[in-house]
């Protein structure tokens, strides 16, 4: 996590003055839940919600220099938080931390941090959704080419590859919705989450208050399978950003610049060649998704913990919670911003499609010999020829199209009329169904 990319709201998020209020709130309604149940006085959990939380409301960079110190004594963080708070609230800090270990406080404040990392993901994926749709309503009928392997297949619709995306967002949307809830778990249960020495109706009550639901069995540590399917959920968001973030790479490669990053006035691509406009943006995002992925392994191996606890994880978590979530917000938030004003040229794609001399229709004039009677095997010779002559001759001064190559050979005359060659060969049949696929993915 670097403040080059790093968004603030992101980065709040895991700022040490935030993790001490949430600390301070799970202590603070511990003791309200203990109040609560008739385990504390009333008064004592009152004094520790006013005077700590007045202390809270304006901690500073003093204050946790004060705990970072009272920690270079102790070894231990929470209980440098403790020692700290005591001085603020006084003799009633004596009921703060009544039945707790370390483990209730950093695994309820990791899961209420990872929620509000994933709130703030998710308004970022609306964004990335709202982009898109908008986009690829817009160029629901502009004609494009599809490429399997990199080389031209058949004619499809720009808009409708900006819809695949955008139904893959969609479906990694409903993933992080999935993986908020499964990670928005509470744990107060005491020394190996047997509650020994604290209320279960405590654990109830703080889980409440802080929209968690209750880990049914905590074993002091809330599993890390938990974490391990929301950072796994994270890694294929990433794998999204990647996969658009290299169409439009290619998309703007001087050979094809059917579409392309906008370019701002006074940017600069090249510090040795001025005329370079190169694709700064998408490049980036390929990489920032790779360092999101890489928080997924980590995570998964932070599963398999000793016994009933034991903190391997913890300085794995310490990294990956603030480094994948950080950067996938910015990520996000940059190709959202990429999207929404990528410049698209219909006009070059219609020139890129028809550059191969109607060679990308061979499917459809397969389907049409087929229909006149010919045997597929024959058809497909037929045609395949043909096609192979107008590839191969391309731009000599001999050359024929690939219509013109079929109307000129003997299998084909007298058996396929012209109208039916060219009724195969119109770019625009390849949108017959796109309403149909764009009613599916936006309803």
């Amino acid at each position: 996590m670097i403040p080059r990319y790093s968004r603030p709201q992101a980065a709040a998020i895991w700022t040490q003055e935030n993790k001490y209020k949430i600390w301070f709130e799970i202590e603070a309604l511990a003791c309200e839940g203990m109040a609560e149940a008739g385990l504390i006085p009333r008064e004592a959990a009152a004094v520790i919600r006013a005077k700590g939380g007045a202390k809270l409301a304006v901690i500073d960079a003093a204050d946790v220099e004060r705990i970072d110190e009272i920690e270079r004594e102790t070894r231990h963080d929470v209980i440098a938080f403790l020692t700290w708070l005591a001085e603020s609230v006084g003799p009633e800090s004596r009921f703060v931390h009544q039945g707790l270990t370390s483990s209730d406080v950093l695994d309820t404040c990791l899961a209420v941090q990872l929620t509000q990392a994933a709130d703030l993901l998710l308004a970022d994926i609306d964004e990335v959704l709202a982009a898109l749709k908008k986009r690829a309503l817009e160029h629901k009928y502009t004609l494009t080419i599809g490429r399997s392997h990199g080389i031209h297949a058949e004619p499809t619709s720009f808009g409708l590859k900006l819809a695949g995306h955008y139904a893959e967002f969609a479906r990694n949307r409903e993933r992080l919705v999935a993986a908020r809830a499964e990670i928005a778990t509470c744990a107060i249960s005491g020394a190996v989450g047997t509650f020994a020495h604290v209320d279960p109706r405590v654990e109830a009550y703080v889980a409440s208050r802080l929209g968690l639901a209750v880990e049914p069995v905590s074993t002091q540590v809330i599993p890390r399978d938990r974490h391990a399917a929301f950072f796994a959920a994270l890694g294929v968001i990433a794998c999204g950003i990647e996969r658009l973030a290299t169409e439009v790479r290619h998309l703007q490669r001087s050979e094809v610049r059917e579409a392309e990053e906008f370019f701002h006035a006074g940017q600069k691509g090249s510090s040795a060649m001025p005329h370079k406009r190169n694709p700064v943006l998408s490049e980036n995002l390929c990489g920032l998704a790779r360092l999101v992925r890489a928080a997924v392994v980590p995570a998964m191996e932070n599963v398999a913990l000793w016994h009933e606890r034991d903190i391997s994880h913890s300085s794995v978590e310490r990294g990956i919670g603030p480094d994948a979530t950080v950067t996938l917000d910015f990520a996000l938030s940059r190709l959202a911003g990429m999207m929404d004003k990528l410049t698209i040229y219909p006009e070059r794609m219609r020139e890129n499609m028809d550059s191969l001399g109607g060679v990308v229709h061979s499917g459809e004039v397969l389907l049409a010999l087929t229909k006149a009677g010919i045997l597929r095997e024959d058809a497909y010779k037929i045609v395949q020829r043909n096609a192979m002559a107008t590839w191969t001759k391309l731009g000599q001064p001999e050359a024929r199209d690939f219509r013109a190559n079929l109307l000129a050979d003997e299998e084909v005359a007298g058996r396929v009329s012209e109208a039916q060659i060219d009724a195969a060969m119109a770019s625009e049949m390849h949108l017959g169904q796109v309403d149909v696929i764009f009613k599916r993915v936006f309803g």
